[in-house]
């Protein structure tokens, strides 16, 4: 995942799956369809878990935007990534093979797609991509509050 975020997060709290007290959970899914759903069941145990129930139902609407992204444009698995952040903010990190960024559009009020990126502009507090080693991160950070 993103190279950033993870400095500074020791090995041993960077493992894979839900980890109930943890700052950090990671997943990474297939490129299929069934990866949204999967995707959005995850965020919202994980926000459970640490007591940020407040942020799930935007966090599961960018995480579901970002992935079904991924979906449409990469061939590749699915990285997903969460930190708790300290002030009260959450970084998600959704990560695929694809290394050309991701572009904004201007979606057509008639069209079916084109607005992902538009919503995670206007909901997240900040947000950005990323190119790595193998792909590319989009990420986005929300107060805990949502």
């Amino acid at each position: 995942m993103s190279d950033s975020a993870a400095a500074g997060v020791p090995e041993s709290v960077r493992r894979r799956g839900r980890i109930t007290g943890s700052p950090i959970a990671e997943w990474s899914f297939p490129a299929d369809p069934g990866a949204v759903r999967t995707a959005r069941s995850r965020v919202r145990e994980a926000l459970a878990d640490w007591g940020l129930d407040g942020t799930a139902d935007m966090a599961v609407l960018l995480v579901s935007e970002l992935v079904t992204n991924s979906l449409r444009y990469a061939s590749g698995p699915i990285g997903l990534r969460m930190v708790q952040l300290g002030a009260g903010g959450l970084l998600i990190e959704v990560s695929d093979p694809l290394p050309d960024p991701p572009r904004e559009r201007d979606a057509a009020p008639d069209d079916e797609g084109g607005r992902g990126l538009q919503l995670v502009a206007c909901s997240a507090r900040r947000w950005g991509t990323q190119r790595g080693k193998c792909g590319k991160t989009v990420w986005f950070e929300l107060s805990a509050g949502g």
